[in-house]
């Protein structure tokens, strides 16, 4: 073998271990189709979880289930919509924390491409007990969650703060304002996708985290946000199960990352 060939194998040894040029994590669900191209992909720490991982699993098949048979109605109505190619949708689950070794908090993020003017994104989340092996709320961390009630207050006066203080950050405060978040209400189903922050303390949680897609509370072009309610403007209305697992601070790094 010549030293040239050396070269050119050792220098493609290198890349194939570059995290840069590293492989994508093989989909864990896939539908290839004329119409449509969707995936979906778990990450290890779900694998990891036999029911969380069934659950997320039958969820993201469902999900791609229905957007391919959409897309299949569409193409047979109007081919000339697919004219610049299939459909694209994409469904990623991750893991943001963990708490108390029992509650998992989990991110779905979704990509489309429907072959409009730009593609789209959403987002949502998932909380998981280990100890029942299901999806919960928020519900029993606090002594009240009715709609238009004092904890909800609470939380939607915190969320604002939080969004209007990230908008500061990226140069955008002329969307900080009540117009931009009118779709928010003080009821769990209209506040936003909540999952528990990792904290500075082990095990615990150091507050709630709001995910928002493009849209939601900004123009496209501003893209996600996350608003973060620390547990201590919650204090008042926490249930014994709450005082047990909110403690700390949130991590410098998961301010930045969001």
């Amino acid at each position: 073998m010549s030293l040239s060939t050396l070269r050119l194998a050792a220098l493609l040894g290198l890349l194939a271990a570059s995290p840069v040029f590293a492989a994508e994590p093989k989909p864990d669900a896939t539908i290839n189709s004329k119409a449509i191209e969707a995936n979906v992909t778990l990450d290890s720490q779900i694998k990891a979880d036999a029911p969380l991982s069934a659950y997320c699993l039958a969820d993201g098949k469902k999900w791609i289930d229905k957007n391919a048979a959409d897309a299949a109605k569409e193409r047979k109505e109007d081919p000339q919509a697919f004219r610049d190619g299939k459909w694209s949708f994409e469904r990623k689950y991750a893991v943001r924390s963990v708490v108390a070794d029992r509650y998992i908090s989990i991110v779905r993020d979704d990509y489309m491409n429907t072959g409009g003017a730009h593609p789209n994104s959403d987002v949502n989340t998932i909380l998981w007990d280990k100890a029942s092996a299901k999806p919960i709320s928020i519900r029993p961390f606090f002594t009240e969650t009715a709609d238009n009630g004092p904890a909800l207050k609470a939380m939607l006066a915190g969320v604002i703060t939080s969004l209007k203080a990230e908008k500061k950050k990226r140069d955008a405060t002329e969307t900080a304002t009540a117009e931009w978040f009118k779709g928010l209400e003080p009821k769990l189903l209209k506040i936003g996708a909540v999952t528990l922050a990792p904290s500075t303390d082990a095990g615990k949680s150091s507050g709630l985290t709001f995910h928002y897609p493009p849209y939601a509370v900004g123009p496209y072009a501003e893209g996600q946000y996350v608003a973060f309610v620390p547990w201590e403007t919650l204090k008042p209305y926490l249930s014994p199960e709450g005082q047990a697992i909110f403690a700390g601070h949130r991590p410098k790094g998961d301010a930045e990352d969001n």
